[in-house]
């Protein structure tokens, strides 16, 4: 388990922070960024779900397993595989973790009314909610694409997979909050002339 007796250290006061494999980075860096964006998607499902608890109890329940799954995928960011051997075995994002997304998009889409246009962010509070950890996620997802583009760096396949489906979830999650579709806020082209 982490242990964390002491939250300021002061090490990163010269702008750099430590890897999982104590390696020092500058904040800046592509990957840290692409796990910092990890972590505010994270955050940004934490807020959705203040308003998914209590009405969308099982939308929660998968949101929980995300949350969860998304450390994994920041440890797995933040000890790259340099093909060098470690003392211990890193955490790395894995196949099953990935199909149990997909398992819960399948399970929502079912009740979804089909879509019609694009949807625009909104409808209900849960839904907004939802919406804004989708672009963190697809963010997250660019961040990732960009540093796995890198020859120095590598990223595991099945974490740019992972986070794929988790932003794919969230926009399901988010028309099944907005009354399974009905509710929705549609992309009307051109309405606003």
């Amino acid at each position: 388990m982490v242990k964390l007796n002491k939250i300021y250290t002061r090490t990163g006061d010269d702008g750099t922070t430590g890897l999982g494999t104590g390696e020092r980075r500058l904040k800046s860096d592509l990957r840290v960024d692409a796990y910092g964006t990890v972590d505010e998607t994270n955050a940004c499902i934490g807020m959705a779900r203040i308003h998914t608890a209590a009405e969308h109890p099982a939308i929660d329940a998968m949101l929980s397993r995300i949350q969860n799954d998304l450390f994994d995928l920041g440890a797995d960011l933040a000890v790259p595989d340099d093909g060098k051997p470690l003392e211990y075995e890193p955490l790395r994002i894995v196949a099953a973790q990935t199909d149990r997304v997909e398992q819960d998009i399948d399970a929502l889409n079912k009740e979804l009314q089909p879509l019609k246009s694009f949807v625009l962010n909104g409808g209900t509070p849960a839904a907004a909610s939802l919406h804004l950890a989708r672009t963190a996620a697809r963010r997250a997802e660019r961040l990732m694409v960009a540093l796995a583009q890198d020859p120095a760096e590598h990223v595991n396949r099945e974490a740019l997979k992972y986070i794929n489906r988790v932003s794919d979830f969230l926009f399901v999650a988010a028309r099944a909050v907005n009354d399974n579709g009905k509710a929705d806020v549609l992309w009307v082209p051109g309405k606003n002339r």
